[in-house]
Order: C-alpha cells, then sequence, then structure tokens
C-alpha cells in the first residue's frame, strides 16, 4: 500500500514537471541579427555547432545545414511522447524537406535505433549522441525536446514536449 502512495506521488511529480516545462519553459523567439548573437541554447542565440555520426557511420555536422532551416529534435526509443510524434515528424519531413531540415539526435545509441527506425519508417537523419556531449551541451532534462532553428543558425524557437503535424507547420511559417 505504501509502495503505491510513493509510486503515485513520484508519477504526479513528473507529470507536474512536464506540465510545468511544456507550458512555462516554451521560449519565443527574439528579433536579433545574427551578427550580433552569442552562442547559447536560448531564443536568439546562435545555436551550438556539434558534429555527430548517422546511422551510415557518418559524420554529420550542424554547421552543414546553415541556409535551410532545422529542426533539431532530441528524443530516445523508449519514450513514448518520442514514438508518438514520430509519424508525424516523418509526415513534415516527407512533405517539407526542401524547406526544413530534421536532425533527430538520439540519446540512447546503446539500443537498437537502426531497428526502431525501420520499423517505422523514417526516413529522416538520425545521430547518434554515443557520449551525451550534445545533449549536456543543449541541456537537455526532457524528450523530447525540439529547437527550430533558422537559417543563418539562430535558435527561434525551443519547444519540450512532442509536437503535432500541424505544430511542426506552424513553425514551418
Amino acid at each position: 500500500m505504501v509502495k503505491k502512495a510513493i509510486a503515485a506521488g513520484i508519477l504526479a511529480g513528473l507529470v507536474l514537471f512536464s506540465l510545468f516545462q511544456h507550458f512555462y519553459m516554451t521560449e519565443e523567439p527574439q528579433a536579433i541579427e545574427a551578427s550580433k548573437a552569442v552562442t547559447g541554447v536560448g531564443a536568439g542565440m546562435i545555436a551550438p555547432d556539434f558534429t555527430l555520426k548517422n546511422l551510415a557511420g557518418e559524420e554529420v555536422s550542424l554547421k552543414d545545414f546553415r541556409g535551410k532551416k532545422v529542426l533539431l529534435n532530441f528524443w530516445a526509443t523508449w519514450c513514448p511522447p518520442c514514438k508518438e510524434e514520430m509519424p508525424a515528424m516523418e509526415q513534415f519531413y516527407k512533405e517539407n524537406s526542401k524547406e526544413v531540415e530534421i536532425l533527430a539526435v538520439n540519446l540512447d545509441p546503446q539500443n537498437n535505433v537502426k531497428s526502431f527506425v525501420k520499423d517505422n519508417e523514417l526516413t529522416f537523419p538520425i545521430l547518434l549522441d554515443q557520449d551525451g556531449a550534445v545533449q549536456q551541451t543543449y541541456s537537455i532534462i526532457s524528450i523530447p525536446t525540439t529547437f527550430i532553428i533558422d537559417e543563418q543558425g539562430l535558435i527561434l524557437k525551443k519547444h519540450i514536449g512532442s509536437m503535432t503535424y500541424e505544430q511542426m507547420q506552424e513553425l514551418l511559417k
């Protein structure tokens, strides 16, 4: 009985924490010129560059996508909200890949990510954060977390929690 009460309390705390992050920690864009921006993970800052390997073992750097909008998504195979948003992300990618690139940074590469990608028929780039360095750089404490980065490399918005196809479309505007 006590164990159930403790488990319920922990679960309620996690739900409240997620709700707080979703509603109060989402950052809105600020109008800042790229030449005056500093590197960081807040809205209006230049997104920190990184290089990670994709599923084919090739190195991919964020800076390679300057000139194109980027949805930088942090996720894990065990995360239910991450799994929930993957079909919408795939649909969004298929319809908008000429305008926006999706870089999905996986935070649990020790799991069978290739199998997950194959089972879910994902075609957007999956990058593996083997040592957690990019997760730490971007201060990721809750997943999924998505950064919307403009063509100059500026972070326009940080979205914590899963996104629907409609939300992704709205971010494109």
